[in-house]
């Protein structure tokens, strides 16, 4: 795309501007742009009036809130020497677009505003119920179930000892989740005659409570090797008081189940357990509760569990909790703790109540994490489309400036695996490989789960706003974070490429690979998953430049030496039609984000701990 005066102008080569139009038709019937309406467009220059002023805060809008457009008619000085020739300017053309793209131009002005305000009006519902399903899952109930046998002793007093840290923690990166704990112990069959098989203390939001019940509970028992791993599961699930929207075990033990199906060696129950409970059961009994399953593993003996497991429910975390120094223990306990809290508090306001569908067959269907051999698959081709990033805040407020129109084009060549390496709740995750690039470029290619109900290719432009939108955002705060070393804010561009593959049109999300150990670090609920100052200020920095426009939430990525490279965020923005689903609204960034955020040494370092303004409020 050309230049002039370091600005994009709108003008393409013909076949370009095919390529974008094609490029833009979707399976729905839309007119296509007019011939006449391509020649005024391609006859188009944006202006050059705006200029940032530095500082944290732009000031270059006379109103945050809106912004007025320039005149209707612009003079165009090079068209056939005609220099009083008036043309349309850029708002205009695009208000010309949106009645060209319409079937039904003629009613546009009665019917358009009233299809937007019902359409905002259900959006704004769906926010607020979303919203109430969060704060919902902000009441967490976490129960261990423990083996409690004789070789467990330390992992019984981690679990006493942990509890006060996890409370504080919680307290200090998301007072807004609420926890008790509950803790429910097993042995084996042969401790039934004491009673002492199953030791279960309901839930309790005291921590002097918590370590009085574990102080009764002694390290003792067991038979053979096997133990009472059903019996105990099963006794957390029934015999608790579940209350909390947010409902997790954590499951601690160094031994197997019993039955063949688990353990070879010696058993006294080799057909099983000895009451019928199978792991089908109780496993299912506890989706049924909406309960997320946690481990943690001390010996490679639970390995054969572990896999019969996530062959009934799916993928689960499993935590490295073998024993040794006791300050140690402790400290994986609490890490452990803490990333089932917050994993699965993120989970259940992402999914509502329905925890089956976070290990839902379709997520495990056809997935491949292996990376396959290039050599074998064929070449693709498509177009990759992308927007320029906005110069001034005014144009990225303006979303008028992620038209269509704005797209640029290039021709892209690529192979992709046949099968996703990984599933989320919206996307697929497939390796690909940019043979455009010399040399050949890692790629990640993401296709949205298919939803007949919305217009595929706006989706996936959605998606590209959201990265240009960040990368601009992260520009800003790094200016000012390198004068202050503070560590560095990135982003992964992402781009959407059309193909054709398999008789089909496709889309994908595509951009560079990661390749670190990927973490997320926040979530759109307010959830910090786990803390690092310079993402909590970076997400405060972007509600203050914007004056509380919009907030970029999300967090997830790699960690880099003093910065970040990050992927696929969120944003909460006042305007609720912009951004997609996952953007809460004016709400989300009040109820979500500045309830829960605390102001930490770079937030100050940056000048924005104490910010106010009259027109939005910020924490203190």
């Amino acid at each position: 795309m050309e230049k002039k005066n370091g600005k994009p102008i709108l003008k393409d080569s013909a076949e370009k501007r095919e390529t974008i139009t094609n490029a833009t038709t979707t399976t729905t019937t839309n007119t296509s742009l007019s011939s006449t309406f391509l020649r005024e467009f391609d006859s188009l220059e944006t202006k050059n009036n705006e200029k940032p002023i530095s500082g944290i805060i732009p000031t270059t809008e006379t109103n945050e809130e809106s912004i007025v457009p320039d005149s209707d008619l612009v003079v165009d000085n090079e068209s056939n020497g005609n220099n009083d020739r008036p043309k349309l300017n850029k708002e205009c053309l695009n208000s010309y677009n949106d009645e060209i793209l319409s079937s039904s131009a003629s009613n546009r002005s009665n019917t358009t505003s009233s299809n937007e305000t019902t359409r905002v009006n259900k959006r704004k519902k769906a926010i607020s119920k979303t919203l109430a399903n969060i704060e919902r899952t902000m009441k967490v109930d976490l129960c261990y179930v423990l083996d409690c046998t004789g070789s467990m002793s330390n992992h019984i007093a981690a679990a006493k000892d942990c509890i006060l840290q996890v409370m504080e923690y919680i307290n200090n990166t998301n007072p807004c989740i609420r926890v008790q704990f509950g803790f429910c112990g097993y042995r084996d069959h042969c401790d039934i005659y004491n009673n002492s098989r199953l030791q279960v203390f309901d839930f309790t939001n005291s921590y002097q409570e918590f370590r009085n019940n574990l102080s009764t509970v002694p390290a003792d028992g067991g038979g053979d090797f096997p133990e009472d791993v059903l019996g105990g599961l099963d006794a957390a699930i029934t015999k608790m008081t579940w209350r909390g929207g947010t409902r997790v075990i954590l499951h601690i033990g160094d031994a197997p189940p019993h039955g063949r199906r688990f353990y070879y060696g010696d058993d006294k129950y080799p057909d099983g357990d000895p009451y019928g409970l199978t792991a089908e059961s109780v496993l299912e009994k506890m989706q049924l509760n909406e309960i997320h399953y946690f481990f943690g593993k001390i010996t490679p003996e639970t390995d054969t569990m572990i896999q019969v497991f996530r062959s009934i429910i799916g993928e689960f975390p499993v935590f490295d909790l073998l024993g040794g120094d006791p300050i140690d223990l402790i400290k994986k306990f609490v890490g452990a703790t803490i990333s089932s809290i917050a994993t699965s508090v993120t989970l259940t306001s992402s999914l509502g109540s329905k925890i089956k569908s976070t290990n839902s067959s379709k997520q495990r269907r056809d997935l491949n994490p292996e990376v396959p051999n290039w050599d074998y698959l064929p070449y693709q081709k498509g177009v990759i489309l992308g927007y320029n990033m906005p110069e001034t805040l005014n144009k990225l407020k303006d979303q008028r400036y992620f038209k269509k129109e704005n797209l640029y084009s290039e021709e892209f060549y690529f192979k992709i695996a046949p099968h996703p390496f990984s599933a989320g709740i919206e996307k697929y995750a497939y390796f690909a490989i940019n043979t455009t690039s010399d040399p050949l470029q890692k790629m990640v290619m993401k296709e949205y789960s298919q939803d007949k109900s919305e217009n595929p290719f706006e989706k996936y432009l959605e998606a590209v706003e959201i990265s240009t939108v960040a990368g601009y955002l992260s520009n800003e705060f790094n200016s000012i974070a390198r004068k202050k070393k503070i560590p560095l804010v990135n982003f992964l561009e992402a781009k959407v490429v059309r193909a054709f593959i398999d008789n089909e049109t496709r889309y994908y999300v595509t951009e560079s690979e990661l390749n670190s150990k990927f973490k997320r670090f926040n979530a759109n609920s307010g959830i910090i998953i786990e803390f690092h100052p310079a993402l909590e200020a970076f997400a405060h920095f972007t509600y203050v430049y914007t004056k509380g426009y919009l907030m970029i939430c999300d967090l997830q990525g790699i960690e880099l030496t003093n910065s970040f490279l990050l992927t696929d965020p969120a944003i909460h923005c006042i305007d609720p039609m912009r951004f997609g689903r996952t953007n809460l609204g004016k709400k989300g960034i009040k109820k979500r984000f500045l309830a829960n955020h605390k102001c930490n040494d770079v937030c100050r370092k940056l000048g924005i701990a104490k910010f106010r303004r009259a027109k939005f409020f910020c924490c203190s």
